[in-house]
């Protein structure tokens, strides 16, 4: 009876092994097709769905940090699709810019095109009356979209110890609360109609944690865990919370100015943004309403949650070093820049 009793065993147990094997190689065969479905074939949300269409002045769309940039890009494609846009950033010369832009377009639209207002707020020193102002300027209007686009990062990376506090208080306040601020001020416009979007900036900082940008990764891993809740909470009243994971893209913010393969223009990243609301790219394991929207930045996020790991020692160590190498290039160049200073005296 001995030797049958192995055998059995042995049979059970090759056959507990075979199944777990094979439920293991049909999940990862489902999460690589499900990926390039998202990234390539399958698109999100159509932005018609946020409009409503028996208001008579239209569906505005808000858009925070308007003036450049990736605010910019937002505001001229929403009214491209026959949005109105309210403006809103730190310098009204921009956006009056921005606006007449937008305003002549509509001049030329057979169908009238898109109105454009503006709001000048600084919201690293926002207060009750500034939010007021946003609260005033909508009243009487239908929101259909909010763009949280406002955000500010580090002037280079630095360690935690020497962050300045005004410096590490005006993200707090840029990144997080102004945020939140905002998007309490505009839900109430969103909530009578059960339909809206809430597309908050997110970024591979936050995705990943970033040494050397300990408090920036630290506030957009807060919107992370802040848009996930808000998605479930709002879903039952219509309203879709989206936040787009965003590695580098030709911005100010970035430092960098010639596009690539892995690095678009901020046209490129917002259209493919728009078109993949709803759609999680290769963010998986970062809950409800997270997205890749950029197809390489889809990729490296694939790579990231799903074989190296988002918070691995390697992953952090990787942007410990590319970080360092950075701030590293940063100093010599103050460096040549003071010694050449040094030279026309």
């Amino acid at each position: 009876m001995a030797p049958i009793l192995h055998v059995q065993q042995h049979t059970a147990l090759s056959l507990t092994l075979s199944t777990i094997g094979a439920l293991t190689l049909a999940t990862i065969f489902y999460q690589i097709v499900s990926f390039l479905l998202s990234t390539f074939i399958v698109s999100g949300h159509s932005l018609e769905k946020f409009k409503d269409k028996k208001s008579a002045d239209g569906t505005w769309a808000v858009i925070t940090g308007a003036s450049d940039g990736l605010g910019r890009q937002y505001a001229l494609q929403l009214a491209d699709k026959g949005f109105n846009v309210l403006l809103i950033s730190r310098t009204k010369a921009k956006l009056d810019a921005l606006a007449e832009e937008i305003s002549n377009k509509a001049k030329k639209s057979y169908d009238g095109g898109a109105q454009a207002e503006v709001l000048a707020v600084d919201f690293s020193t926002a207060g009750d009356e500034q939010y007021g102002q946003i609260e005033r300027a909508l009243k009487g209007k239908v929101v259909g979209v909010l763009i949280n686009n406002v955000g500010l990062s580090h002037d280079r990376p630095v360690v935690f110890s020497e962050t300045s506090l005004e410096e590490m208080e005006s993200i707090i306040k840029i990144n997080c609360l102004a945020t939140l601020r905002v998007t309490k001020t505009v839900l109430p416009f969103m909530l009578p109609q059960r339909r809206g979007l809430i597309l908050t900036m997110g970024s591979f900082a936050g995705l990943t944690p970033t040494p050397l940008l300990a408090t920036y990764s630290g506030s957009k891993a807060f919107l992370q865990a802040w848009n996930t809740a808000l998605a479930a909470e709002l879903a039952p009243q219509g309203i879709v919370c989206t936040l787009a994971q965003a590695y580098l893209i030709t911005s100010a913010m970035s430092k960098v100015r010639r596009p690539t393969w892995l690095i678009p223009t901020e046209k490129a990243f917002v259209k493919s943004s728009l078109a993949k609301i709803g759609n999680r790219g290769g963010s998986w394991g970062f809950g409800r309403g997270t997205g890749t929207p950029y197809w390489s930045h889809a990729l490296i996020a694939g790579v990231v949650t799903g074989v190296s790991g988002a918070a691995s020692d390697l992953t952090v160590g990787i942007n410990k070093r590319m970080h360092e190498d950075i701030l590293r290039r940063v100093l010599r160049k103050e460096k040549r820049e003071r010694e050449a200073g040094k030279k026309k005296e």
